[in-house]
Order: C-alpha cells, then structure tokens, then sequence
C-alpha cells in the first residue's frame, strides 16, 4: 500500500472558549491577545450583550466585525451564521493563525463543536473546547447549573480559574473533583489551575512561524514591550511561570513506527494528555508520506503529507498535558517502534494493513472519534 496525496493548506485551529458568566472566559481571552506569540487571531464572540475586549467595545450586534489592532480580529455573531464568518476569517485576506470562539455564557458548548466537526470548510480544523470553571464559585455554579458536569464532560481541557480565591488544600480537592466529574460523565479532560486566566498559550497554539520578510524588519509591537517589562520583573526571563502548569514530553525515533501499536497508545491515551502534535513515519506502510498528527482531548486527525527530497525520515512529537507521566509516556512510544516490541509474524500482516486503513480513516473522517 503506497497511497499518493497531494500536499494540504495549513488549517487554522479554531478553538471554543466557554464557561458560566462570571468564569472569566473573557479575561483569559483577553490574556491570550495580549500573549498571542505573534499569532494573528481571529475572535468571534457567540454573546449578544457589550463584550469589552481589551479595552475596546465590541457591540452585541450581529455581523459587526472590529479590527484589534495588532493583526487581530474579532466579529460578534449568531450560531447560526458561524460557518459565514468562518469563511471570511479563513480567506487569505484575513491572514489569520488562530481563531477562538468566546461562547455565550449561556451556550451549550458542545453545539458549537459539532458545528465545527460538522462544517465542510476544508481551511479549518478542531483546536479543542476550553470551559473555564471559577475556583471560588465552583460548588454553587454547579448546584445552580447542574448541566456544568455535561460541560465537563465534552471538554478537552478545563481552567481552573480564580485560584488566588481558594487555599492550597482546597485547590488540590477541587481539582479532583473537577477531573472525576469530567470522568465520571465519560469525558477525559486536562485540568490546569490559573489566576486572572493566565494560561500559556502555548497549550491552545504554536508561536507563529514567519517568513524571513515578514520578521527582520518590523516594530517592536506592545506584545513584545509587555514581555520585555515581565521579563525584567521577573528577573529571570519566565513570563510569570505559566507553563509550570502542565507538562511537555518530546519523542523521537529514528525507525518507523508500527501503525497496530501506535493506534494502541493513541485509543487509549491517559487522561490529562491533552494535545499531541507531530510527524510519524510509519516506514513500509506508506513510503511515500509522513503523517501530521493533530491530537486535542479525544479528537484525532492524521494528514499524509509528501517527504520532501533529502529529509531525514523520522518520527518527532510532543506531548502536552497536566499530571502526566513523562517517563511511562516515552516508554509507551518506544514500545510502538518497529523495533520497539516483539516483531510482529507473517500472520499479522494482515492485521497491520488494516492499521494503516485505520490511519487513513483518520484522515477521511477526522470527527469520527472527536
């Protein structure tokens, strides 16, 4: 088997941000702009009251579109116009690297998701649902709105926020509760613990990468001064130690990777791992392509993209998440090498084709497991 795909657009990760009123989904976004690691994101608010972004007024009207000033965007509209507005932010004009969808404190987040899953815009792909949960308000929130375990429940990583409210102790009780009530509806989601919603960006979307053109010549923007002056503050160049909250594991391996035992680790990746990111190669399998692999809570998609001439054929990922173990996790993917585990026998070849089958099912339909 030797399938041949032609090369792909980078999709932009569009990323639903939800929460009860008063959670501070709209701080944290506000965190994210003014952090965006030179990302142009698009903003579309799913609300119909006066939302204040960054210290500009975005009225509730439906349609309107307002520019951030940073390349930044943001537009308010109706669900049921989403798939418009997604069009227009993807177009090239609109040059944007993210968009982030702030949901109606009302809304029911996994609505919007299926929206997303559903949309046949080719320019987009799944960037995982974000439900900011106050740390302070969590037991009455939840009494009031005993929907929030079904919110827990489709999301891929909840925010704690608000933990400067709550003792050490009742932090740690909250967040497993959070996790055991994600789990409990049958949902697997990452927890991490914020102030003020400061997360790192990193755990939603990469730095941007720009062309040498677009980079050596341009001004200092307020992003860059804003973390030139934490920097200094801080003394020691760590942006107020947001990545102390989840950890990263990177994997690389120089031999093909078996598609059966990849599929394993990957069907049944533990909870808190919540984005994988990456090329695999998967050797004979498919000579011909690498695969991206996009990972986001339970939603998983490969991409088969052409090896370019002369490139070094090996498999390079990253695992994010909270409360992983990185050890037992670069064991695991040892163990999916070819090499890695006992070598399969000739009566398995069969087995093994349907595993790269199972691959390419990924990449024809991406929502089947999300």
């Amino acid at each position: 088997m030797n399938p041949s795909f032609p090369p792909r657009a980078q999709q932009i990760p569009v990323v639903v941000l939800a929460g009860f009123l008063g959670s501070g989904k709209t701080t944290l976004l506000n965190h994210l702009l003014r952090n965006r690691s030179g990302n142009r994101i698009g903003v579309i608010v799913n609300d119909f009251g006066a939302i204040d972004i960054d210290a500009m007024t975005v009225s509730g009207q439906v349609g309107s579109t307002v520019s951030l000033g940073n390349g930044c965007l943001c537009c308010a509209v109706d669900a049921s116009e989403l798939d418009g507005f997604l069009e227009t932010l993807t177009g090239p004009a609109a040059r944007l690297d993210v968009i982030v969808i702030e949901a109606s404190g009302l809304a029911e987040p996994q609505e919007l998701v299926r929206m997303l899953l559903a949309s046949d815009n080719p320019n987009i792909v799944y960037g995982g649902l974000v439900e900011v949960v106050d740390a302070a308000e969590f037991g009455a929130t939840r009494a009031r709105h005993p929907e929030l375990d079904r919110h827990l429940a489709v999301a891929d990583l909840v925010v704690l926020n608000k933990t400067d409210r709550v003792g050490r102790e009742e932090q740690a009780r909250l967040q497993d509760t959070v996790a055991a009530a994600s789990a409990r509806a049958g949902g697997a989601a990452a927890v991490v613990c914020a102030t003020y919603g400061r997360i790192d960006p990193e755990l939603l979307f990469d730095p941007a990468l720009r062309p040498d053109s677009e980079e050596k010549e341009r001004q200092l923007s307020f992003e860059d001064l804003l973390l030139a002056e934490r920097e200094e503050q801080d003394g020691d160049g760590h942006t107020h130690h947001l990545h102390a909250a989840y950890d990263s594991v990177s994997f690389t391996a120089d031999v093909p990777m078996n598609p059966r035992r990849l599929m394993g680790f990957l069907d049944s990746r533990p909870r808190g791992l919540y984005r994988i990111k990456g090329f695999v190669d998967f050797g004979s399998g498919d000579r011909a392509n690498k695969y991206a692999v996009h990972a986001v809570g339970r939603f998983l998609r490969f991409e088969p993209q052409p090896w370019k001439r002369g490139e070094p054929r090996a498999t390079q990922l990253v695992l994010i998440g909270s409360g992983i173990a990185a050890e037992a996790l670069g064991k695991e993917l040892a163990d999916c090498r070819e090499s890695g585990g006992p070598a399969p026998d000739p009566a398995q070849d069969a087995a093994h084709e349907r595993s790269m089958w199972g691959v390419l099912r990924y990449v024809r339909q991406p929502g089947d497991d999300a």
